[in-house]
């Protein structure tokens, strides 16, 4: 029996941990969890990853593109946003972007936006990601470290009020 030779269109351990990295930092910008989940190639082919924001229970989803994030054997990358996912919970989020890997020459990454539209795509991880991430040390300099102020920020986040939605089989 000839055996299958393994696909090229996966992530890297690297690329793995910027996707979890991003997934933090938009958590911490946008002060929710933001969830990335790492789709596996056995379906499409290629492996894809999905970022999405769980829903709080007030939220209004009539205008939302919605996804579910999480389940059974679920790949769910970075610090999950403060959130503790036990295995087999399933979020309803809101769908932001999903990052598909490509076999086109010169194209490895394709980000996808709400409308299902490819909007970037690039060699580099880097190239298609929101933020710019660094292996850099962070400065000691205490110049950088001057706090400009209090928070002005109304909307804190309770992650007890976003309720997982378990899947019934």
């Amino acid at each position: 029996m000839p055996s299958q030779e393994p696909s090229t269109l996966v992530f890297t351990d690297h690329e793995i941990d910027l996707i979890g990295r991003t997934a933090d930092a938009l958590s911490a910008y946008m002060g929710k969890p933001v969830l990335a989940e790492i789709i596996s190639a056995d379906e499409t082919g290629f492996e894809w990853a999905i970022f999405a924001v769980p829903l709080d229970t007030a939220d209004d989803a009539t205008d939302l593109v919605i996804v579910q994030i999480g389940g059974e054997n679920a790949r769910i990358v970075g610090s999950q946003g403060g959130l503790v996912i036990a295995d087999g919970d399933v979020y309803e989020c809101e769908y932001l972007w999903a990052i598909q890997l490509s076999d086109l020459e010169g194209v490895r990454f394709i980000k996808v936006d709400q409308e299902g539209e490819e909007i970037a795509w690039s060699e580099n991880l880097h190239d298609v990601l929101p933020f710019v991430l660094s292996d850099d040390p962070i400065s000691d300099d205490e110049d950088d470290l001057e706090d400009d102020g209090p928070d002005d920020d109304d909307d804190s986040f309770d992650p007890h009020e976003i309720s997982p939605h378990r899947t019934l089989h």
